[in-house]
């Protein structure tokens, strides 16, 4: 097959991307922060453009905290410097040169022929340090953490948390940077999850590094790499909270630290779904007309004892109590009938009637009386 010869007859209205973004940078990056310097890109030398932060986010369909999230990280990558004023607003955007670093191995696509890939593939790679012997290929890690020996792992570290002071508002402590440390090396969470963890405990009225921690356990155990997942998991979780809110007609406040751990305990380990834990507080209101938590607490450890997984399940053990009631109430019933039937054949005696009564023969006191 002959090799593909391609042409470019733009001459205008186009902007250019570097080999280097794309062999290096692009294919490590998120693909969000991707579309933003792009769009950077296509705006630089526009004399018409006047952007805002808000207009980026309308432009990409994103929050302005997913663009701030970007700048951050293009900054720590050293594509880009932010210029702020002095209250720490983003006033001005300079792109930098792509720093020249080893170009990375990229795959050749599935059944493309050998002979027609690019000529420039066939470049020995640049001497390496004699102090830095070549090291081979690594197989691909499950998470994308960067091992912390390596320089750009520190670089990211480093930045990740410089933006966790900034949202913590505090000088971090060891303990602080320990923490967060351990999610990115151990719990093999990336940059940009770790600051959407951040970002959105904070937002919350989180700021406790313990607090923080859990959270990111929570997500762990639940198998999210993402920012993405983490947004519909964080979305879905506030739902069920201010759900379980409503049923119990509580409104215009959010839960309660105390009221978090019950919410957290139905759903995570439990493992009931919404549906289930709102008719636990329906059933609530409706016993002891009050919003509790322990009640329903009882009402679901209950259930738990008896593997209700969905509401029939729940519907079968009404329809079971209501028959167990109806029996009961019937036994109850034949017994009191048949005490009422005792008590008629033998009267039960009474204070004015405990003696045995007198006998007298109206015959012979008539023939008495005569007598005299």
């Amino acid at each position: 097959m002959k090799t593909l010869t391609l042409k470019n007859k733009f001459q205008t209205n186009v902007t250019l991307v570097t080999n280097d973004f794309i062999d290096n940078y692009m294919i490590q990056a998120n693909g969000e922060f991707v579309k933003v310097y792009l769009f950077l890109l296509r705006h630089l030398d526009d004399p018409c453009s006047s952007l805002t932060i808000s207009t980026i986010a309308d432009c990409l369909n994103n929050t302005e905290n997913d663009i701030l999230r970007a700048f951050r990280f293009w900054e720590s990558e050293g594509l880009l410097s932010l210029e702020k004023d002095e209250e720490g607003r983003i006033i001005g955007i300079e792109l930098e040169r792509t720093p020249s670093i080893a170009p990375r191995k990229v795959t050749a696509l599935k059944g493309a022929p050998a002979a027609a890939q690019p000529a420039a593939r066939e470049r020995k790679p640049a001497a390496q340090p004699a102090s830095q012997p070549a090291a081979a290929c690594p197989a691909e890690p499950k998470s994308k953490a960067i091992p912390l020996t390596s320089f750009k792992a520190q670089k990211e570290l480093k930045s990740l948390l410089f933006i966790a002071e900034q949202y913590l508002g505090k000088t971090l402590s060891s303990t602080d940077v320990d923490a967060i440390t351990y999610f990115y090396e151990t719990l093999g969470m990336s940059a940009d999850l770790i600051e959407y963890l951040i970002e959105s405990c904070v937002e919350n009225g989180h700021r406790s590094i313990h607090y923080i921690q859990k959270v990111a356990l929570s997500w762990s155990d639940s198998g999210i790499t993402s920012v993405e997942q983490a947004r519909q998991h964080s979305s879905a979780y506030n739902k069920n909270c201010y759900s379980i809110l409503g049923a119990f007609g509580i409104k215009g406040r959010a839960p309660a630290p105390s009221e978090m751990e019950y919410i957290k305990r139905w759903t995570s380990e439990y493992g009931f779904s919404l549906d289930l834990i709102l008719n636990a507080c329906a059933r609530t209101m409706n016993a002891i007309h009050q919003p509790s938590f322990d009640y329903t607490e009882s009402i679901l450890k209950k259930w738990l004892e008896q593997s209700v997984k969905n509401i029939q399940d729940i519907e079968t053990l009404d329809a079971g109590f209501i028959r167990e009631k109806e029996a009961r109430e019937k036994e109850r019933r034949e017994k009191e009938l048949q005490r009422k039937s005792a008590a008629k054949i033998t009267p039960a005696p009474t204070k004015f009637n405990n003696f045995e009564n007198r006998s007298y023969d109206m015959s012979d006191l008539e023939r008495k009386l005569l007598q005299q």
